[in-house]
This record gives structure tokens, C-alpha cells and sequence, in this order.
């Protein structure tokens, strides 16, 4: 990839025929080599063996824009790596699951190589994401044990993830189970699965922050970051299914709405590990 940061065209990925990485100069905006962390929200921590958080990642890399060019993604390291370092600290073991059990995938071209929060996260995660669970064995082992779903971002939780009637199941059970729902930026989109082969999404009048659609068809095209139009509109399609979207710019802003914890964009990742310690301690620290 050339070192152009002026370079606003998307960047050709060698390893599949018309794919591409964001431009360089798309990079020079949107990436850094450390994150924002500045310490835990609490010291305290939980000190049983029973509860963990289940993460979901994408095991797709490519998603195919509307011009049939591929964007070449997964799931980006400081969405997923921040927030699961808060949650691990806090004391809350880590598990991880592909809806096919293929290994999960991650915008390596994002990645803070300066930053040791994440760094230090994904030396205890890697085999974990490498040779994650299938869902739907996990399903079939139960629920019981896990306080949390983190679902993250990246446009890679586009691609299967909503439409996966596994993802939904897991959603369901912990809204019904009084468990956390946790996610940001494009990680939303897993919402969408809850509503699978029913009349109404159960998250239909929750408020949530997610990555605006303004960018994703505006800057993002202009800037050269996504080398065409994604298949759908992220915030179009969740509005449809009932769920409220507040935020309308990225800002970093986290909210939570009941057991729902969102975040808009990698610029939420570090607050939105907070907010998920804190949450998880509240309910499950015991």
C-alpha cells in the first residue's frame, strides 16, 4: 500500500481480484497507532469462576458493494479489543464464537501497533478468535453462564451476522434472561437478527448510537475509505425494524438503554469498555 496519505483512492488488496483496503489517506484520518485508553473505570473486580461474555465475531472478510468491487474488513481490533480489555480486567473470562466456527476476521490495516491495552488483549485472545466456537454448538451447550454478548464492529458484522438465525437466538435468550447486550459502531446490525421469524424485533423502541449512514454514503465514498456503495444502509434498516437511532455524527457517544449498551464508532470503544465493566460488575459481580 503506498505511503501517499494524499492518496484518496481505495487501495487494491492482492489477495482477492477487485478487493481493496480504505485509501491512504482515508487511513491517515480514521487510524492511529494508539487508542484513547486511559486506565480502568474500577479497580474492583469479579472474583468468581461462574460468569463470562460471549463475543460474536465475523468470520467473513469481504463484503460486495453495490459496483460488485469487494471491501476488504472483518471485525476492527480497537471496536473489539478495547472493550473486551475492560471486560477481562474486570474479571469476566472471555469466549468467542463464529457462526460458522471459522476463525474470526479483523481490519488488520486499523490496528494500533503502539497501543498496549490492545496489544496485551490480543496476546490473551488470539487463539481464542483463531479457533473460535461455532455458535450453534454453543447454543446447544447453553446460555446459563455467560452475563454478556459483545457483538463489535467493523463493516464485517454486516455481512452474516443479522441474518443469522443463531445470532438471533443468542440475543434473544439474554434479553429474556436479563443478561447484557453489548456492541458498537456497525456491530448494531447484529440486532437485526433478533427480529428473525417474527412479526416485531424485540429491540423495537430501544435507543441506541451507531455508525451514521451520512458517512458510510457520504465521506466515506469521497475520502475513498469504502470502494463503492455498501448493499444497505445500516441505520435505514434498524430504523425500519423499530430501533431508535440517536446519534446522527460520530462522536465517540455510548449510551444504554435497559441491558442494551451501544457505541458509534471506534472512538467509543475505550467508554464503552467502561460502561460495560461498570454494568457487568453491577449485575454480575458477585
Amino acid at each position: 500500500m503506498t505511503e501517499n496519505t494524499e492518496n484518496r483512492q481505495p487501495a487494491a488488496d492482492p489477495a482477492e481480484a477487485n478487493a481493496f483496503f480504505p485509501s491512504p489517506y482515508s487511513l491517515s484520518q480514521y487510524t492511529a497507532e494508539k487508542t484513547d485508553f486511559d486506565g480502568l473505570a474500577t479497580d474492583q473486580k469479579y472474583q468468581g469462576d461462574r460468569w463470562k461474555v460471549l463475543v460474536i465475531a465475523t468470520d467473513e472478510r469481504y463484503m460486495e458493494m453495490k459496483n460488485g468491487k469487494f471491501f476488504s474488513t472483518g471485525n476492527h481490533p480497537v471496536e473489539t479489543l478495547l472493550p473486551i480489555h475492560h471486560m477481562q480486567q474486570a474479571g469476566y473470562g472471555i469466549d468467542v464464537a463464529t457462526v460458522s466456527g471459522n476463525p474470526g476476521k479483523f481490519e488488520w490495516w486499523a490496528y494500533p501497533d503502539k497501543d498496549e491495552a490492545v496489544a496485551t488483549t490480543w496476546k490473551q485472545t488470539e487463539e481464542a478468535f483463531r479457533s473460535p466456537q461455532k455458535l450453534s454448538a454453543v447454543l446447544a451447550d447453553g446460555l446459563d453462564d455467560y452475563a454478556a454478548i459483545f457483538i463489535p464492529g467493523g463493516h464485517g458484522a454486516m455481512n452474516s451476522v443479522p441474518f443469522s438465525t443463531e445470532v438471533g437466538e443468542a440475543l434473544r435468550y439474554f434479553m429474556d434472561n436479563d443478561r447484557l447486550v453489548i456492541t458498537l459502531c456497525h456491530g448494531p446490525a447484529a440486532l437485526l437478527a433478533a427480529g428473525t421469524n417474527s412479526e416485531e424485533n424485540p429491540f423495537a423502541g430501544y435507543e441506541i448510537v451507531a455508525f451514521p449512514d451520512s458517512l458510510d454514503f457520504g465521506a466515506n465514498l469521497e475520502i475513498g475509505y469504502l470502494p463503492g456503495e455498501m448493499p444497505w444502509k445500516l441505520g435505514e434498516t434498524l430504523k425500519e425494524a423499530g430501533v431508535v437511532i440517536k446519534n446522527d455524527h460520530m462522536t465517540g457517544a455510548t449510551t444504554r438503554d435497559r441491558n442494551l449498551l451501544t457505541g458509534d464508532s471506534p472512538l467509543a470503544a475505550h467508554q464503552l469498555g467502561k460502561d460495560s465493566a461498570l454494568a457487568l460488575l453491577e449485575k454480575f459481580g458477585k
